[in-house]
């Protein structure tokens, strides 16, 4: 049976001056955009102007937090299926990365969402298993399998090419087949009965 291609959006959750999110960011692009049944958007939030205010509840945002939202929220709520890369600040996950993710609700629902982390000796997974926990309260599916770069700045060349390829590209393959896996599901049990959030 052929399935529809699915829409997978790719957030870069980092906005640190000097960050090294973008060569993390860029080889799991290459690895997802090799799959002939996925459509890739990159969002990356450095730049996305998205105000760290929130409205009251009820009201209305302000001007600039629509002119983003209006670009944004589209995008997320076109996607079948989230990855987030992300680095760990502080056993946790990006503050630019919780604003994306608070000023949005229904976007989130029964959709999968991936992780692929970066970082000093823990290679980031202290923010992966924080995120795992916002995302279910989100009613979004995380799945199991990860990619993890740890000591990242000495697993890429100066290209953006990991130096050992093989072991990071088997993962990305693993975390694309469960969570392509969880998309069609997850979209066809939708289509059948739609989601109560």
């Amino acid at each position: 049976m052929t399935r529809q291609s699915l829409q997978l959006a790719v957030i870069l959750g980092s906005v640190r001056q000097g960050r090294f999110g973008p060569t993390v960011g860029n080889w799991f692009v290459r690895q997802a955009r090799e799959r002939d049944n996925l459509t890739v958007d990159l969002i990356d939030l450095a730049e996305v102007a998205l105000p760290m205010t929130l409205p009251a509840f009820g009201a209305q945002p302000a001007p600039e937090a629509l002119l983003a939202l209006h670009d944004l929220t589209p995008r997320l709520s076109a996607a079948d299926a989230f990855v987030v890369v992300t680095p760990e600040y502080n056993h946790s996950f990006p503050a630019a990365l919780k604003n994306l993710v608070d000023w949005h609700h229904e976007q989130w629902h029964a959709k999968p969402v991936g992780f692929v982390s970066y970082g000093g000796i823990s290679g980031g997974l202290r923010a992966v298993e924080a995120l795992r926990l916002v995302f279910a309260e989100l009613h979004a599916v995380t799945v199991r399998e990860t990619v993890s770069f740890h000591d990242a700045w000495r697993q890429f060349d100066a290209e953006g090419t990991p130096l050992s390829p093989d072991g990071c590209n088997r993962a990305a393959g693993s975390l694309l087949d469960q969570l392509t896996w969880w998309a069609h599901a997850l979209r066809d049990a939708k289509a059948l009965v739609p989601y109560l959030g």
